[in-house]
This record gives structure tokens, sequence and C-alpha cells, in this order.
């Protein structure tokens, strides 16, 4: 297990499209333990594989429900709702911005032995699954806000 690299906007690998992983090897394995561990490192919610230079389907998502997650090759299958709020990133430093989202979705994947799974969300969890699935389409969520990007530090408007 290793903490990988974060790749960070401007970074042509964030906004490719990631190819289809077509069978579990032991590269890929070691890649999704990292990608947790990298995650877990920076405190984030999710980590997506071109997030650390890897042009692969796959992510991971632990926003700390005791039900982490990896996705190989999800599509969507259904969503539903709506939520707005704030979303960040860890390939966008120090940013945030107002985020449109379902507040339902339905995912097909594979796990990590290859075989079909299917994972709901609400919330939060529907949020982050949605995010990381846009980072294996080369979408950052920046291109789906209703403001531009700001610093985080203007949200922390402290009173003494």
């Amino acid at each position: 297990m290793a903490i990988r690299k974060i790749r960070y906007i401007g970074d042509e690998c964030l906004n490719k499209v990631c190819k289809p992983v077509q069978k579990m090897t032991p590269a890929t394995r070691e890649l999704i333990e990292d990608l947790f561990d990298t995650m877990h490192e920076a405190m984030g919610v999710g980590l997506a594989a071109p997030q650390v230079g890897i042009l692969r389907r796959v992510c991971v998502v632990d926003v700390m429900d005791g039900d982490p997650i990896v996705l190989i090759n999800p599509e969507i299958i259904e969503t539903s709702g709506e939520q707005t709020d704030d979303e960040g990133c860890l390939s966008v430093p120090g940013k945030c911005a107002l985020v449109t989202r379902p507040d339902y979705v339905k995912v097909s994947s594979l796990d990590m032995d290859m075989n079909p799974v299917v994972y709901e969300g609400e919330g939060l969890r529907a949020r982050a699954i949605l995010h990381e699935m846009d980072h294996l389409d080369g979408v950052l969520y920046g291109e789906r806000a209703s403001e531009p990007y700001r610093d985080i530090e203007e949200e922390e408007d402290w009173e003494e």
C-alpha cells in the first residue's frame, strides 16, 4: 500500500476519458488499495484513478458510513431528487463551489472479483459517487458548478 501523488487541476490527465478495466490484475488491486490509502491520507471521501494519473475506470468512495465502496466500470442506472451543496475535490485544493446533483443514485459496477454489483446512495454518498464517476469521464466538478470556484478560507469567517 502506498500514498500516490494526487494530480491537480491543469493536469491533462484529469480531462481525459478513462478506459474500462478488462480484468483484475495485481496492479489493479494495488491501485485500488492505494486509492483508499491516498484518499484517507488526504482526508477525502472519494478518489478516482485519473486523480493519481491512471486512466482506468476505477474509483473509491468512503463517506465514513461504515460501507466503503470500490467502483470498477460503473454506470448510472437511476437517479432521483436534487441536492445543492458546496463541493470540493482533492484535485482542486483549497477551493469549493455550489453544485446541484441528484439526491439519490443507483449504479451498476464490478467488484474486486469482477462480479456485477449494484450500489445505492443518498445525500453525501450519492454526491461522492457521482463526483468520482465524473472524474472517469474527464469532468471536474467546476464544470457542473453554478458559480466559479471560491477559496475555502472565505467560508471560515470565525467570530471572536
